[in-house]
């Protein structure tokens, strides 16, 4: 048996250890905001927060993390900087289909709790690997810069 802390309330899995994270969080928890994109860490869609940091879910087995907090999409506007970064994405109209922004937005947060002003270069950085087949990138980039200065 593996316990888990998913958005604060504790869970347990008793299936295989190595299942996905993703699978365990979407299909015994039933949170359906992390989404599955490729399924080897390439698009970010499937990125939640394991102990504040952005990890892909999809590769993620189970047993790494137990005992671990684990924060997804249903859980980020849970505190300030997520729920800015929710609020500026709204704001600036940043979804087209909608399909890659939870992961987008999870590693908004991630970025945003590590860097109160980042740069062009930084959002740049901290946000490659998240793919976007409608293109929304500029409009992704000045979000993360509304969001910051609503922080500030």
């Amino acid at each position: 048996m593996t316990d888990l802390t998913i958005n604060g309330v504790k869970q347990h899995h008793d299936g295989d250890p190595n299942m996905p994270l993703l699978w365990f969080i979407r299909d015994e928890v039933g949170m359906t905001g992390t989404k599955f994109g490729c399924g080897v860490a390439q698009c970010g869609a499937c990125t939640v927060h394991l102990d504040g940091q952005p990890i892909r879910s999809c590769v993620t087995p189970v047993s790494l993390a137990a005992g671990k907090s684990i924060t997804t999409i249903e859980g980020a506007a849970s505190d300030k900087v997520g729920a800015a970064v929710q609020a500026s994405w709204r704001k600036l109209d940043v979804v087209q289909c909608g399909y890659c922004q939870s992961g987008q937005i999870m590693s908004a947060v991630a970025l945003l709790k590590k860097n109160k002003k980042p740069s062009d270069a930084d959002i740049d950085t901290a946000m490659n690997g998240n793919v976007c087949r409608c293109a929304t990138y500029a409009r992704i980039r000045a979000a993360i810069h509304d969001a910051a200065a609503s922080l500030a």
